[in-house]
């Protein structure tokens, strides 16, 4: 019989992107989408940042070829990501043990790291947060990797259960990933204090486990510098792990699909052996990086008053942020909601995780016009002054029954 597609069944939307659609095909004028992670200034538009229409408008003027990039990426794109994640005088890029590839997006670079990881160690479980991103055991699971879950909230919702992290992640095998959001964890906003960062990385030496930092909000949380603190104690004392970075988010570049994926190595000959895999891995998948939107960020890093400007850029965007949060509370509580605030407050980034029920976030949507992912994970940089009251109103209908 000839093969055929004819009785094939559609697959699930996607857990975010398909709430964007849902919503964009909501006929109501008065809908709030708090759902997809993307910045949202006051005017509820996602603006271009000046930093990076100048940078644009400089490149533009420069261009002489579409040329393709080398596998791994510009190494003028390179070496100013590893010097942001870093720090210029870090001892890892000074020994030579970073190296760093260029790729579309925090999620390119993710699927990389779990490409190399296929290829170098099959066996390998990785174990990832639960609650974490819904793309998480997707982009593993599409590499043929085993998956396991940690815990990471208490039985209140608004704390790190550290315990029983730390003691789900002692069970883990030599060899296996462990999956850590390096800031503003997605969807909870609550991260690891830097007492807390020392304990796992003592474990993960313990237990030979390799790190995986997803670096999507740098920036976000308390200060570009601040927010590296996990990524600092993970890099220390010639521990090997590798680091996802993005720029959708502190650079407005969401359309751009810029990331970088960076392997830290005991040595420089394994840097640049892992390198070499990694290479292999995105020579099967992509080829080569796309251009404009690493040429946007060396442009803003490697340029003084350029970087200065956009630094700037981010303060307002984490100050406007962590001001929606607070804003967020007050109505919450204005409205009513039986909610406790202090946990909302202490979070960090763009999310808060409300903990509602399935079918509480279906009535949200259904009645209201109000999108949230999964149990209730809000985008606060997404408020503005004109859905706030009613985003806070719904929200408190719902836990009111």
């Amino acid at each position: 019989m000839r093969p055929t597609f004819a009785d094939l069944k559609p697959a699930p939307p996607d857990a975010i992107l398909g709430l964007a659609e849902a919503f964009r095909a909501d006929p109501r004028t008065d809908k709030i989408s708090l759902a997809s992670g993307v910045y949202v200034g006051e005017s509820g538009e996602t603006p271009v940042l000046d930093s990076v229409a100048e940078a644009e408008r400089r490149i533009l003027a420069a261009q002489t070829t579409k040329l393709y990039k080398p596998i791994a990426g510009d190494p003028a794109y390179t070496h100013a990501v590893r010097e942001l994640l870093f720090g210029a005088g870090h001892p890892a890029l000074a020994e030579g043990r970073v190296e760093t590839l260029h790729a579309p997006g925090g999620t390119g670079a993710l699927r990389v790291a779990a490409d190399l990881v296929r290829r170098l160690r099959p066996a390998s479980t990785v174990w990832l947060s639960s609650p974490t991103w819904p793309n998480h055991p997707q982009v593993f699971d599409a590499a043929g990797l085993a998956t396991r879950t940690y815990p990471y909230l208490d039985g209140t919702g608004g704390r790190l259960d550290f315990e029983a992290m730390l003691g789900a992640l002692a069970t883990a095998a030599p060899g296996d990933v462990v999956v850590l959001h390096a800031c503003c964890h997605n969807p909870t906003g609550i991260d690891p204090t830097p007492e807390q960062w020392e304990d796992i990385a003592a474990l993960v030496d313990v237990r030979g486990l390799l790190p995986l930092l997803d670096f999507a909000y740098q920036g976000f949380g308390d200060g570009l510098p601040e927010d590296a603190v996990g990524l600092m104690t993970m890099a220390r004392s010639g521990r090997e792990l590798l680091v996802a970075s993005s720029f959708s988010k502190n650079f407005a570049l969401y359309a751009e699909r810029v990331g970088a994926l960076s392997i830290v190595a005991a040595t420089r000959p394994e840097a640049h052996a892992l390198l070499s895999h990694a290479k292999v891995a995105v020579r099967a998948n992509y080829s080569n990086p796309p251009a404009h939107g690493g040429e946007i960020v060396a442009s803003i890093l490697l340029d003084p008053a350029l970087r200065a400007q956009w630094e700037d850029e981010v303060t307002a965007m984490r100050e406007r942020i962590n001001g929606n949060r607070a804003r967020f509370v007050e109505g919450l509580e204005g409205a009513g909601a039986p909610i406790d605030p202090a946990p909302l407050l202490r979070q960090r980034g763009m999310f808060s995780l409300l903990g509602l029920t399935t079918e509480q976030v279906a009535r949200l949507r259904t009645e209201f016009g109000v999108y949230l992912v999964g149990r209730g994970r809000v985008n606060v940089a997404g408020l503005t002054s004109r859905n706030v009251g009613p985003a806070c109103a719904a929200i408190a209908a719902v836990l009111a029954g």
